[in-house]
């Protein structure tokens, strides 16, 4: 070998040793994680109850895991925006996403041509809570149970309708619908509050609702509430019964909120994650302000929540089809 090829050889190996280096190391990326901030992305405004619950669980889980978290509220499309940003981020464990059961299992059975899907483009790491629906009337309503307002609607069909904001709250109605065989048309509204208000001013027969609108309202003695669905009573209105003590447990529709990661981050990372989040979401007091939200704090293992999700859309699926509902995209 000459020289200059033996020069050429050297500076060869010397410029493929440099790209080795410079060339990130995987395992050693997994073992060093996290070093930087995590973003949590929430697919919704500032101050709702999943922002809430991202800054509740947040503050524990930076304290745990040893970098600070930085929350981006990115709302739009009932929070499919936010879903497909964050399956459009790199899968290195930096970018997690606060997915609602109405972003997740719910918008999965509502939307045939949805462009991602719950349980196969995000890993599920743990639900941070889930909570029951109230089925509210008005005051004055004869009605004292779900089978009188079944038999007073039956008896009514003209008057018999429901307000809903979501496919969450018209897949609940619907359901409600099916199990006791009363009818009910659906009137839009804008926001929960506005569904609440309907029934307070006597334009709709019932509405299916989450606690934070609605519980006030009982409260005052503005609505009154027949039924919280599930098979447990809400501790916030303990004299209300459950969907199974009325007589109708197949009505147990729960909305939940979990973090979600991206189906290709690495395992050892989705592992660590895992393991922070359900660990910061059962410390006491982080327990005890969820609680504060009338909600039950979750902290299921991966495999569990993953497993209820794909079981909520198969449910959901069910009550689109038996009920015929149609919603656009």
């Amino acid at each position: 070998m000459s020289m200059i090829s033996f020069g050429r050889a050297i500076l060869g190996a010397l410029a493929f040793a440099g790209i080795l280096a410079a060339t990130p190391n995987p395992a050693s990326a997994q073992a060093d994680f996290p070093n930087k901030p995590i973003r949590i992305i929430i697919p919704f405004a500032a101050g709702g109850g999943n922002d809430l619950f991202a800054r509740v669980v947040g503050q524990k889980f930076s304290d745990l895991i040893g970098q600070p978290h930085v929350i981006e509220n990115k709302p739009g499309a009932g929070g499919r925006i936010a879903a497909e940003f964050v399956m459009n981020q790199p899968a290195d464990g930096y970018t997690l996403f606060i997915g609602a059961s109405g972003v997740m299992s719910i918008s999965a059975a509502a939307y045939p041509k949805l462009s991602y899907h719950p349980t196969k483009t995000f890993i599920p790491l743990t639900m941070i809570a889930n909570f029951p629906l109230i089925l509210v009337v008005p005051i004055d309503h004869p009605a004292k149970s779900v089978k009188e307002l079944a038999e007073w609607a039956k008896a009514h069909p003209d008057k018999s309708n429901y307000g809903s904001t979501s496919p969450a709250f018209t897949i609940s109605s619907e359901l409600l619908k099916l199990k006791t065989g009363m009818p009910g048309q659906m009137i839009p509204y804008k926001s929960s509050n506005e569904m609440v208000l309907s029934v307070m001013q006597g334009q709709t027969l019932f509405v299916i609702s989450d606690g934070p609108p609605a519980i006030p309202q009982i409260k005052g003695g503005k609505v009154k509430a027949l039924a919280v669905t599930g098979s447990k009573r809400s501790p916030e209105l303990p004299d209300v019964p459950s969907m199974a003590e009325a007589g109708f447990p197949e009505v147990n529709t729960q909305l939940w909120s979990g973090f979600f990661v991206s189906a290709s981050t690495p395992a050892p990372i989705v592992a660590k994650l895992e393991a922070t989040l359900r660990k910061a979401i059962a410390d006491p007091e982080v327990s005890a302000k969820l609680k504060g939200m009338a909600v039950n704090p979750g902290g299921t293992s991966s495999d569990e929540f993953r497993k209820m999700i794909d079981a909520d859309i198969e449910n959901y699926v069910q009550v689109i089809k038996a009920a015929n509902l149609k919603f656009d995209n």
